[in-house]
């Protein structure tokens, strides 16, 4: 089983950012990037080669959807699991966001001290 080492962050909102920063570089151990842009994340992606993408539904110009079909898209990434964070958390929309191929929903807000550890429980199901 390869080990989850890298993730990448799309969020618009800065101070999430930076608390999802904190709790997975500093409480998980993962290398990070954070992006405040579904087209920033697109940019970037390539060149970082996250192993697991994390991603804001709701961001001003493109939303989460639309940046994880665009990621889709893409040879390099297209099999990399996404994992959809918000704070709608209506239960056709969650569904709504596996159906869209989430390989997982993390509901805003998170708990900093428990947030690597679901991650990695999403990372280790993606991957069975």
């Amino acid at each position: 089983m390869i080990e989850l080492e890298k993730i990448m962050h799309i969020e618009d909102d800065l101070s999430i950012q930076e608390v999802a920063r904190v709790a997975l570089e500093i409480v998980g151990g993962f290398t990070m990037i954070s992006c405040s842009s579904g087209s920033e994340g697109l940019e970037q992606v390539e060149r970082f080669a996250p192993q697991l993408i994390l991603l804001d539904v709701m961001m001003p110009g493109m939303d989460g959807p639309e940046t994880l079909a665009q990621l889709r898209r893409l040879p390099t990434v297209k099999d990399t699991p996404v994992v959809f964070m918000t704070a709608k958390v209506q239960e056709q929309e969650i569904q709504e966001y596996y159906r869209l191929g989430a390989a997982g929903v993390i509901i805003k807000p998170f708990d900093p001290m428990t947030l690597s550890s679901q991650i990695k429980a999403i990372w280790l199901q993606a991957r069975a």
